[in-house]
């Protein structure tokens, strides 16, 4: 009553006609797979180099090969090289942006010297050190008020051509604008006034 009749056929069945098919015989990966010791043997690296010194040499000279790409990338724009805090097209939108335009910012370290300098010079009861100071005050103002304009600029260049703007990359774009031109990296790659598209 609770037996298997023995005319129906059983799940195994179908699976044993299919592994006597020879046509179908050929549908598995073709090589028997590999034993235990084989595997573990190819995945086998020693924790210390056999060599030592070659293999420091060889680290040497590898990290000398980045450096030095990353040194002509810093001058060329090369995108594949850059370091982390230069790469993306958002952050190349920014350099070209800022260095296009001349900025207030890049000659703010020159004040400040020229300041340092007066007042070694001027004697300190002096009238004309108050006016040098007031002179300094007055350019650090016009400086944040340029890179103020620039930001906001800078963010809505950036939201036309890329939608969104990435975090810091008008940071890193207002930052750009207060060092010299010449001594930017990675170098300025436009003129001024050939603003990007």
């Amino acid at each position: 009553m609770f037996g298997r009749k023995k005319d129906e056929l059983s799940a195994q069945d179908p699976v044993d006609q299919l592994a006597a098919d020879p046509a179908v015989k050929g549908a598995g990966k073709g090589a028997p797979t590999p034993k235990r010791k084989e595997q573990e043997a190819a995945r086998k690296r020693p924790l210390v180099p056999t060599d030592r010194k070659a293999s420091k040499e060889a680290e040497r000279i590898a990290v000398q090969d980045q450096r030095m790409k990353m040194r002509q990338a810093l001058d060329t724009g090369d995108e594949k090289y850059l370091p982390l805090r230069d790469k993306g097209p958002q952050k190349r939108f920014a350099r070209d942006f800022v260095d296009a335009r001349f900025s207030l910012g890049e000659y703010l370290m020159f004040g400040a010297l020229l300041f340092v300098v007066i007042s070694f010079v001027i004697p300190s009861g002096s009238n004309i050190l108050s006016y040098v100071l007031i002179g300094f005050w007055v350019m650090f103002l016009a400086v944040f008020v340029d890179v103020f304009v620039l930001s906001r600029k800078l963010r809505k260049g950036l939201a036309q051509k890329f939608g969104d703007v990435e975090r810091g990359t008008v940071w890193y774009g207002s930052m750009r604008s207060l060092q010299f031109r010449r001594l930017r990296l990675p170098k300025p790659q436009v003129q001024r006034g050939q603003y990007p598209a």
